[in-house]
């Protein structure tokens, strides 16, 4: 029953490319749309796969992979990926599909709804994994979000700096300024502000193993005078700042809490203060999390569309000073990410296991084809609370960074 179900769905779903699919019990079947695109083969080698493929793609696909039940000729993961995704946009915007897009929509608040202790558990998740995992393939400041290919050919630690540097101009960070740093990973942006720019660091974090960490490293340059950690959840934070700056944690904030999340910015920025705002977003109307990314990698997670964040915004005192679209940073950045660490996977199996290392590969070339082919970008927003916070061309971003 199961693998006719899943027959009638991929004769139905593959509108480009081909896929040769062999099932539980050695037949094989190819599936070939009407235009060109992706040619991938996958051998399924669990019967109970296919009712999971029929119930539920994407999850069923990812587990699939994730569990040794699916695998993929010469392992290539990203053409099935690109297969995957250039299918399913190409489907028609049926009634059917709709209606689950809205059923999904519905569910949505529920799963990011993020209070302070719900928030904590999912940070708890991915960010308080092993050190050494990162270690395999961040640059040597784990800096874990998109860097700024600025030059054709540079390299991944090379990129980051740059990122690093762009954020800095567009914040006009003096010596003696207190910047705020939300979500601040490992500390590498914070302690690049005290200790390039002079300014007056406190970042906050979820994450145990991230807060303990940046204080070492602050502790280890001679900056715990100027750089502060602390693990404490942003809406608990008091006192008033010339600056904040917020890298790859909007993405943690949940929708339902948007509005929240900017009045809080609002209260904390001084009069004549400024805010960068880091984050991932889609370049279509708002949607939901995979459910394979909500389950295994970021609980809590969603990627927000402008539109989203521009009417929270516009319910706070913030005016929108800047705003800057990055496309295929993301992409490039995943890419060395992914080869970094398929490069040492050996020690990746040592920390964990075989299945971890799928996970993580898929987690890395999942995100990495959603930026290439699926309308994923980043948005650097920049706010004030006064028009003239900032100067009126952009000019003084770019004579800063060269």
């Amino acid at each position: 029953m199961w693998k006719n179900a899943l027959d009638r769905f991929l004769q139905k779903f593959v509108r480009r490319g081909r896929i040769v699919v062999t099932f539980p019990g050695g037949s094989t079947t190819t599936y070939s749309g009407d235009a060109p695109g992706p040619d991938v083969a996958i051998a399924m080698h669990n019967p109970a796969l296919l009712r999971r493929l029929v119930l539920s793609p994407e999850m069923g696909l990812c587990e699939g992979y994730v569990d040794g039940d699916l695998t993929i000729e010469e392992d290539d993961l990203e053409g099935l990926l690109r297969f995957g995704i250039t299918n399913v946009n190409a489907q028609p915007s049926s009634r059917r599909r709709r209606l689950l897009e809205r059923l999904h929509s519905m569910g949505r608040w529920m799963q990011q709804f993020n209070p302070a202790g719900r928030s904590r558990a999912n940070v708890a998740h991915h960010y308080d994994l092993s050190g050494k995992l990162y270690d395999l393939f961040l640059d040597e400041d784990r800096q874990y979000s998109c860097a700024y290919f600025a030059h054709e050919g540079m390299s991944l630690g090379d990129a980051q700096k740059a990122k690093k540097a762009h954020i800095a101009a567009k914040l006009r960070v003096r010596p003696g300024m207190r910047v705020l740093d939300i979500g601040c990973g490992w500390g590498g942006m914070g302690l690049t502000l005290a200790r390039d720019h002079g300014a007056e660091v406190v970042g906050v974090t979820l994450s145990e193993e991230q807060y303990k960490i940046a204080n070492q490293r602050a502790q280890a340059e001679g900056l715990q005078d100027r750089a502060r950690f602390d693990l404490i959840d942003y809406r608990k934070v008091e006192g008033q700042f010339d600056r904040i700056v917020s890298v790859g944690m909007f993405e943690h904030v949940g929708a339902p809490h948007y509005q929240e999340y900017f009045r809080k910015l609002d209260n904390l920025l001084t009069e004549d203060g400024i805010a960068l705002i880091h984050t991932i977003g889609r370049g279509d109307p708002p949607g939901v999390t995979s459910p394979w990314i909500r389950k295994y990698i970021f609980p809590g997670g969603y990627v927000p569309s402008m539109s989203e964040m521009s009417a929270a915004i516009e319910r706070s005192s913030l005016i929108t000073t800047d705003l800057e679209v990055w496309r295929l940073h993301y992409a490039e950045t995943l890419r060395h990410w992914y080869d970094r660490f398929t490069a040492r996977i050996e020690e990746a199996r040592k920390l964990y296991d075989d299945r971890f290392c799928r996970m993580w590969r898929l987690y890395l070339k999942v995100c990495e084809m959603s930026f290439r082919l699926d309308r994923r970008v980043v948005f650097q927003v920049q706010l004030a609370r006064r028009l003239d916070a900032v100067p009126i061309t952009r000019d003084y971003i770019y004579r800063s960074t060269n």
